[in-house]
C-alpha cells in the first residue's frame, strides 16, 4: 500500500460512508472500526471466512456478518474498507473497484471517524494496545466518555471499540504501513522505536523518521508525549525539541517531566511512584505484573494529568484496569497447568513477556507455544527472536502467520526452531496447529505456565490446550 495514495484525515466523517462494508471484519483492527461504526450508527457489514469471537458481538449491534467472501455481499453498499493484508485481487475489492464504489484502506475510514473530535493517538514498536486500553479507562473514569478504537479488548468490557459523547477520541496508531500519518493528533504518543516494519521503513533511520512525520502531524496546541528511557523515543525527543515542538517524557531516567521511581512488579502486580515536573504525584498500582507495564501506565498518566484529570482519579483508574485480552491474559488452569496467551511477536516485547511469565511460573517451568508474525521479521530478526524463545524451558514453535507474503526455503517456522539455544527435546517445530495440544499434554505437569504468544490465530488455541490439559487429568486420575 502507498500511503501517499490514500485520503487525508478531516475530508470525510463516518456519516459520509453511507452503508460501509468490511472485507475481513472478524480481525481485532478491522471488528474494532465495525464496533465504532455500528454504535455510532452507521449500517455496517462484512465478510469473514474465520468464525472469530468478535463476529457474536458484532451482530448483536446490528451489523451483517457474512461467511463467505463473494460479490453479492456488495448489493446495496457504498464504502467498501479493506486492511493492508487483503491482496489487491481480493474478489470483494475488484468488484468494489469495478462498480465504482468508494473504497478505503482502514485506516481512511477511522481517520473519517475521527474528524470533528480531540485525538490522542498512541504509537511505538510494542506497548501501544495496553497504552491504549489504559488511557481510554482513565478517561471513563473521569467521566469523559471518549470514544475508542483499540488493538484488543479490554476484558472487563469485552469491547475493543465505542462511539463516545465527549470530544476525546483515543486510538491505536499502527506505524507498520504508515498508516499512522493519515491522523491529525491533538496527543500523539510514542512508547518505543526499535526496529520493525523494516520492509516498509528500509532501515531504523527511516522508521525513526516516520515516527518524525507523525509527530509532526500534531496540533499546535497538542503534545507529544515520549519515553524519556527508550533510545528512540528520546532520539525522537530531542529532534522534535529542537524543532520547537511540545514535547513531555516519562520514565525513571532522571529528567524525564514525569518521573516514575521504586518501580516494582511481582506475581501480583506493579507499583511506582511518580513525580511530575518535580512535584510528587502519589503511588499508583497495576493489577498486572511486569516492570513494562508499570512505564506504560506511566504514559497513559502523563497524558491524563495535561489533560486535566485529577491524579486521585487516574490512581482509582489504574488499580481497577482489568488488563487486554491477549496482552498477559490468563485463560485458566487444568490439571494444574496455567494457561496464558499473549500477543507479543516483537523479540523485545517477547522478552520482557517471557521474564514476566518467568517469575509467574515460581517453581514451576515455562513451556511457549510461538506462532511467528510475518514473513520478513522471521527473517531479519531470527537471532533474536530465538534469543527471547530461549528464555522459556521448552518451546515449540509453528508456521509463520504471514497474509500475502511469500515465503523462501529457509525463512519459516522450522528454521526459527532450529536456532533456539535450547537442547533439541525442548525445542520442536510443529508444522500442524493440531498437533500442539498433544506435544503440550506431553511436555506440561502440575505448576507450570504454558503461553501462547505471537500472530492472531494463535489466540484461540489457549483453550483448546486447557481442554486438552483437562482431559488428560481425568484420564490420569
Amino acid at each position: 500500500m502507498d500511503i501517499r495514495n490514500l485520503t487525508p484525515a478531516g475530508v470525510l466523517t463516518a456519516e459520509d460512508l453511507g452503508t460501509v462494508h468490511l472485507i475481513g471484519v472478524g480481525g481485532v483492527g478491522m471488528s474494532g472500526l465495525a464496533r465504532l461504526l455500528l454504535t455510532r450508527g452507521v449500517p455496517t457489514t462484512g465478510s469473514e471466512l474465520k468464525d472469530w469471537p468478535s463476529l457474536a458481538g458484532l451482530r448483536a449491534l446490528g451489523g451483517v456478518v457474512h461467511r463467505e467472501h463473494t460479490a453479492a455481499n456488495l448489493d446495496g453498499v457504498d464504502t467498501v474498507v479493506y486492511s493492508t493484508a487483503i491482496p489487491a485481487d481480493h474478489v470483494e475489492l475488484a468488484e468494489a473497484r469495478r462498480r465504482g464504489l468508494r473504497v478505503l484502506h482502514r485506516s481512511e475510514a477511522l481517520a473519517a471517524a475521527m474528524t470533528g473530535r480531540r485525538t490522542v493517538a498512541v504509537a511505538g514498536t510494542h506497548g501501544k494496545t495496553t497504552t491504549t486500553s489504559i488511557m481510554t479507562l482513565i478517561l471513563q473514569h473521569a467521566g469523559a466518555d471518549p470514544s475508542f478504537v483499540i488493538g484488543g479488548e479490554i476484558s472487563a468490557a469485552a469491547s475493543n471499540a465505542h462511539h463516545g459523547t465527549g470530544d476525546l477520541f483515543v486510538a491505536e496508531a499502527d506505524e507498520s504501513d504508515r498508516s499512522f500519518l493519515l491522523y491529525r493528533p491533538h496527543v500523539a504518543v510514542v512508547t518505543n522505536i526499535e526496529p520493525d516494519h523494516l520492509n516498509t521503513y528500509g532501515d531504523l533511520a527511516g522508521l525513526e523518521a516516520g515516527f518524525a512525520q507523525f509527530a509532526d502531524l500534531v496540533d499546535p496546541d497538542g503534545f507529544v508525549v515520549a519515553c524519556a528511557d527508550d533510545p528512540g523515543a528520546a532520539r525522537l525527543t530531542a529532534r522534535l525539541r529542537a524543532a520547537g515542538r511540545t514535547v513531555y517524557t516519562y520514565g525513571e531516567a532522571a529528567d524525564a517531566d514525569l518521573r516514575v521511581s521504586e518501580l516494582t512488579s511481582t506475581a501480583e502486580g506493579v507499583r511506582y511512584l511518580a513525580h511530575l515536573d518535580g512535584a510528587p504525584l502519589g503511588e499508583f498500582t497495576l493489577a498486572l505484573p511486569g516492570r513494562h507495564m508499570g512505564l506504560n501506565s506511566a504514559a497513559a498518566l502523563l497524558v491524563a494529568r495535561r489533560l486535566g484529570v485529577p491524579a486521585a482519579a487516574v490512581a482509582q483508574a489504574l488499580a481497577a484496569f482489568p488488563g487486554v485480552r491477549r496482552r498477559f491474559e490468563f485463560k485458566g488452569t487444568a490439571g494444574g497447568v496455567r494457561v496464558y496467551d499473549e500477543y507479543a511477536y516483537h523479540p523485545t516485547s517477547m522478552t520482557l513477556a517471557l521474564r514476566t511469565l518467568r517469575t509467574v511460573a515460581g517453581d514451576g517451568r515455562l513451556l511457549v507455544v510461538f506462532q511467528p508474525y510475518r514473513v520478513y521479521r522471521t527473517r531479519e530478526l531470527r537471532d533474536d527472536l530465538a534469543a527471547a524463545l530461549a528464555l522459556a524451558d521448552e518451546a515449540l514453535v509453528l508456521e509463520v502467520f504471514g497474509p500475502g507474503e511469500q515465503r523462501a526455503p529457509g525463512d519459516g517456522g522450522a528454521a526459527l526452531a532450529a536456532a533456539v539455544a535450547l537442547p533439541g527435546d525442548r525445542r520442536l517445530f510443529v508444522a500442524s496447529e493440531a498437533d500442539v495440544p498433544a506435544e503440550v499434554v506431553r511436555r506440561a505437569r502440575p505448576g507450570d505456565v504454558v503461553v501462547t504468544m505471537g500472530a492472531p490465530p494463535i489466540s484461540l488455541l489457549g483453550d483448546v490446550l486447557l481442554d486438552a490439559l483437562a482431559r488428560a487429568g481425568a484420564e490420569a486420575r
